[in-house]
């Protein structure tokens, strides 16, 4: 700071500030998915606590010319250790790495105001950390509290760069604005007294938290609502599929029944053997087709034949055992999101099986005690790679819209109390989903 400043109001111990912006980074820790726990964690996280002290401390009476530079370094360290720590992009860590400094700078402000007002220079150097202490950690409990309320289910972020132009902002306008005042006396937005000058900071830097926290709920909201549009929206597709299947396929029973009646009368008139072979051929294909997918539950029988119609476009051959009746329970788009996304998934990825031999799916519902168990097993050469519950793709284009497909299937099942478990065996991968019989 510069001299005038400090004359004016004793500045904020560097310890203090460095435990503070120290503090910040380990609220975001214990909010958010982490990269590590255990005395690897306790490891970085004390090394970080020295190395921000001992680099504030150091710089303490560093001229002006170099204060900025120093604080950029500062902030810039904070974004390190979080993103060393945090599962996510190095964009959530600089969001998260701006979002603590201007917490970091509201409560060492705020707890140096109050030390000034009630204690100064009427305690000692064991008490005056005592205080510190105790205001730190009333601070960051309730900091950790609201955002431990916003937190994801599964405790990522997936912030964006552009979204980052807003928070840098923010974080600029406050850090320049609460400082000001120490930094040059004659400008407008400075006070001649010195007690106004730590409240102004205060002030600044709790509007600069609040302003925050309200980007961070905004964008939570904002974000969980397009994943609810996007799976209802999945949802509809699937449903609208289904209506397709049985409208084709209430055609296909029409024609099924028009052709019995075409072989019968082929029958009565005087046949060549051959004929008589390929009608034999012909009928038994319709028997064939007639057993096909009765699983005893009209929308399971749609979504299974208009499928396998699918299957059959590109050589995939598709085995399912399945007791519908098990799911009659369940609504129709359900159903429809449950097996339509399930099977959607197997199918793309076995078309992209160079080997046709080797496009399988393997369907089965059935129950097991108190349990109906949905299993879709497919080929799948490679290694499957599961991030939060989801298998990463494999695809370069439209990223942000996959997996709402198992998002989907997860969303339905949760609806009936169910589980939804993904896995690879060998060269297979299975999805099987759990859900409680009801009687």
């Amino acid at each position: 700071m510069m001299e005038q400043g400090m004359k004016l109001l004793p500045d904020i111990p560097r310890f203090y500030t460095a435990l503070a912006e120290w503090a910040a980074c380990m609220v975001f820790i214990c909010v958010l998915k982490r990269q590590m726990t255990g005395w690897k964690l306790a490891v970085i996280s004390g090394t970080m606590l020295l190395i921000q002290s001992g680099f504030l401390v150091f710089t303490a009476d560093i001229g002006l010319g170099m204060w900025l530079p120093c604080m950029v370094i500062a902030v810039l360290s904070m974004i390190v250790f979080l993103g060393i720590c945090l599962k996510g992009s190095w964009c959530d860590a600089v969001y998260c790495g701006l979002f603590s400094f201007v917490i970091a700078e509201f409560a060492a402000s705020l707890e140096w105001q109050l030390y000034l007002f009630f204690f100064r220079g009427n305690i000692t150097k064991v008490v005056s950390y005592l205080v510190m202490l105790t205001a730190y950690g009333v601070i960051y409990i309730i900091i950790w509290w609201l955002l431990k309320r916003q937190r994801t289910p599964d405790g990522m972020l997936y912030m964006k760069a552009g979204e980052l132009s807003a928070v840098l902002l923010i974080a600029i306008s406050v850090f320049a604005m609460s400082n000001l005042g120490f930094l040059q006396i004659s400008t407008p937005f400075s006070s001649q007294y010195k007690d106004a000058v730590s409240i102004i900071r205060t002030m600044i830097d709790f509007a600069g938290v609040a302003m925050m926290y309200a980007f961070h709920v905004l964008r939570n909201e904002n974000r969980a609502r397009l994943e609810l549009d996007m799976m209802q929206d999945v949802l509809k597709n699937q449903y609208l599929q289904y209506q397709h299947s049985k409208e084709s396929i209430d055609l296909i029973n029409y024609k099924y029944h028009d052709l019995k009646h075409q072989i019968a009368v082929l029958r009565a008139e005087q046949d060549q053997e051959r004929r008589n072979a390929f009608l034999n051929q012909m009928e038994e294909e319709i028997h064939q087709y007639e057993a096909q997918n009765k699983t005893g539950n009209q929308v399971v029988d749609t979504i299974l034949t208009g499928k396998n119609v699918i299957c059959e476009q590109f050589g995939i051959s598709m085995n399912c055992v399945a007791d519908g009746m098990l799911l009659d329970f369940m609504d129709t788009m359900d159903i429809c999101s449950i097996l339509g996304n399930a099977l959607d998934n197997a199918i793309e990825c076995e078309k992209q099986i160079p080997d046709p031999e080797k496009r399988l799916i393997h369907v089965a519902i059935f129950g097991q005690k108190n349990f109906v168990i949905l299993r879709f097993e497919n080929y799948f050469d490679g290694q499957l790679e599961i991030k939060e519950g989801i298998p990463v793709t494999t695809k370069t284009k439209k990223k942000e819209f996959h997996g709402f497909g198992i998002r989907s299937i997860k969303y339905a099942v949760d609806k009936y109390d169910g589980a939804v478990s993904i896995s690879q065996n060998e060269n297979w991968f299975e999805l099987k989903i759990l859900i409680p019989m009801k009687k």
